[in-house]
C-alpha cells in the first residue's frame, strides 16, 4: 500500500488534473484509514499522516494503556506499554506504526475505491472552480469523441460537451478537429462532462465580434442585441459612443475583413449589421433593411407594429420563408406584421365602408372617427364612451348609440356572411363541352387593425390557401 515514490505521484497528478496537492494527500490518508478499519473492524483507532521527508503515508494504531487488557484491539497492558514508552502511565494512549501490507486484498480494494472517488470529487470541484467564472467566454478545444450525437471536446484540463441542440445544422466534425465554442454552462453534479458548450447561442456571435473588433472590446462600439437562425442568417445591432466612429463600418472592417472572419468561423452564416436607434420605429425600419418602409403603425400596449411597405418590397421585407421579418422581430423585441400598401389600402377601405354602414354614421362622422383611430365598425364597437365623447359632435348618448349600432352592424354582417356561405353554388356535373361557372360572390369582412382582409371563395376553391408572397 505504501508507495515509495508517492510524493512524486501526488505532485504529478496535482499538476495534470489541476487538483490541490493537499486534497490528494487527504484522500490517500482517508483511503488507508478505511483499509485498516476494513481489516481490523470499525472500533479500531487509526490515524494516518503523510511523511513529507520519507514520501510515505504512515498509519498508526492507538491503544489505551490499562492494568488488565479486556479488548486487545483497543487496549494494551502497562507492561507492554512500557516496552514501547518507559514513561507511559495507565490511561495514556500509545500509537504503533502498522504495516500496510498486512491489510489484505479486500482492504486494498476498498482503499483503491476511496482514492478513485476522492480523486473524482476533487477533479469535479477543481473544474467547477476553474470554469464557473468563465461562462460566456469563447474557448478552443479538440474533438475527442462522439456520444449519441453530442460532441465531447478535450479542453486540456477537462472534457466539455457540445450537445446536439447546441450544434449548428449542417456542421460536421471528425475526431481530432479543432473546434471553437462558447461556454454556455458549468454543472456541478454530473456523471459526464461538466462544461457545456454552444455554437448556436446569439452570445457566441457577440463574443466573436468582440474578438475581431477592437472598438467593441474597448467599449467605443456597443452591441445592443443579436438574433440568429444558426447556420443560415443573423442580425446584430450596434451603436457608437463616439460620433466620429461609424459602428457598422467598424464591425465590417477594411474591405469586410472583420465581418468575414466571423462569417468564416460560422461556416458561411450571413450577417446583417444594423445601426441601433433609440426610436423603436426607426430601429425596426433599420432591422428590416434593405426593404423600404412606407409607414409604421405602433401598438404600444401589445408591443406590436404594423409595417407597411411598397408592393415591390414586400418579399424583401418578409424574406425567404419569413426569415427577415422573424429575425427583425427577435432583434427589436417587437411583434411585427408586414403588409403591402395595396393590402393596407384595401383593409382601410373595407374598414371605412363598414363604418359608413353603421346606422348614424355618415361620411363626415366616418372621417372624424378615422382621424381618431377608429378604422372599422369592429373598432367602433369596442370603443369606450369616454373616448368617443372627445370627438366633436358626439355626446354621451350619441356615443352609446353608435357603439350599440356598431354591434348590430357586426351581427348583421355575420348573419349575411353565414347565409351566403350556405347558399354558395356547388359544381354542376356537365358534359366536358359545357362548363357552368357560378357567379363570383365575395364578402368583405370587417378586419381588425393589423390583420389582412379575407375573402370568401366558392366551395371548390381551397379557402385556406393564401396567395404566395414573393
Amino acid at each position: 500500500m505504501l508507495i515509495a515514490d508517492i510524493k512524486r505521484v501526488v505532485e504529478q497528478v496535482s499538476r495534470d488534473k489541476g487538483i490541490d496537492r493537499q486534497i490528494l494527500i487527504q484522500a490517500l490518508e482517508e483511503a488507508l484509514r478505511s483499509a485498516a478499519r476494513k481489516k481490523f473492524g470499525p472500533k479500531i483507532e487509526i490515524e494516518a499522516s503523510f511523511n513529507d521527508a520519507s514520501g510515505e503515508i504512515e498509519v498508526f494504531q492507538f491503544k489505551e494503556v490499562v492494568e488488565k487488557v479486556e479488548e486487545p484491539e483497543l487496549q494494551i497492558s502497562i507492561a507492554e506499554g512500557r516496552k514501547l514508552d518507559p514513561e507511559c502511565e495507565v490511561g495514556d494512549s500509545l500509537g504503533t506504526k502498522m504495516d500496510a501490507s498486512t491489510f489484505g486484498r479486500i482492504a486494498a480494494q476498498s482503499a483503491k475505491q476511496v482514492i478513485i472517488q476522492k480523486l473524482k470529487d476533487a477533479e469535479r470541484d477543481a473544474v467547477y472552480t476553474n470554469f464557473i467564472d468563465r461562462k460566456g467566454e469563447i474557448i478552443n478545444g479538440i474533438v475527442q469523441r462522439f456520444d449519441r450525437g453530442d460532441i465531447v471536446v478535450n479542453l486540456g484540463a477537462t472534457e466539455a460537451a457540445l450537445p446536439v441542440r447546441e450544434q449548428v445544422p449542417r456542421e460536421s466534425y471528425r475526431r481530432g478537429d479543432r473546434i471553437r465554442a462558447l461556454i454556455l454552462d458549468v454543472l456541478y453534479e454530473t456523471r459526464g462532462p461538466q462544461v457545456v458548450l454552444t455554437r448556436t447561442h446569439p452570445d457566441f456571435l457577440v463574443m466573436l465580434f468582440k474578438t475581431e473588433v477592437p472598438e467593441i472590446a474597448e467599449g467605443i462600439v456597443d452591441i445592443k442585441g443579436a438574433a440568429r437562425e444558426p447556420g443560415s442568417r443573423a442580425k446584430i445591432a450596434v451603436s457608437s459612443q463616439d460620433s466620429d466612429i461609424d459602428p457598422v463600418g467598424a464591425c465590417v472592417g477594411m474591405k469586410g475583413s472583420r465581418v468575414q472572419n466571423v462569417v468564416q468561423e460560422l461556416r458561411g452564416e450571413k450577417i446583417d449589421i444594423i445601426p441601433w436607434h433609440v426610436d423603436a420605429a426607426k430601429f425596426v425600419c433599420n432591422a428590416l433593411a434593405p426593404a423600404e418602409i412606407s409607414r409604421v403603425i405602433i401598438d404600444e400596449e401589445n408591443r406590436a407594429m404594423e409595417v407597411i411597405v411598397p408592393d415591390e418590397f414586400l418579399s424583401v421585407a418578409i424574406g425567404k420563408r419569413g426569415q427577415n421579418v422573424r429575425l427583425a422581430s427577435k432583434l427589436t423585441g417587437w411583434h411585427l406584421d408586414v403588409n403591402s400598401e395595396s393590402q393596407y389600402n384595401q383593409t382601410m377601405k373595407s374598414g371605412y365602408d363598414s363604418l359608413v354602414q353603421v346606422s348614424g354614421v355618415g361620411i363626415g362622422m366616418a372621417d372624424a372617427l378615422f382621424e381618431k383611430g377608429y378604422y372599422s365598425a369592429e373598432e367602433l364597437a369596442g370603443a369606450e364612451v369616454a373616448d368617443l365623447v372627445q370627438i366633436r359632435g358626439i355626446g354621451e348618448e350619441k356615443a352609446k348609440q353608435l357603439i350599440d349600432n356598431a354591434h348590430n352592424a357586426l351581427k348583421e354582417a355575420r348573419v349575411l356572411s353565414a347565409g351566403r356561405s350556405r347558399i354558395a353554388p356547388e359544381k354542376v356535373d356537365t358534359p366536358e363541352d359545357d362548363t357552368v361557372e357560378a357567379p363570383p360572390s365575395t364578402v368583405q369582412a370587417e378586419v381588425p387593425e393589423g390583420t389582412q382582409e379575407t375573402q370568401e371563395t366558392p366551395p371548390d376553391t381551397d379557402a385556406s390557401e393564401e396567395p404566395s408572397q414573393n
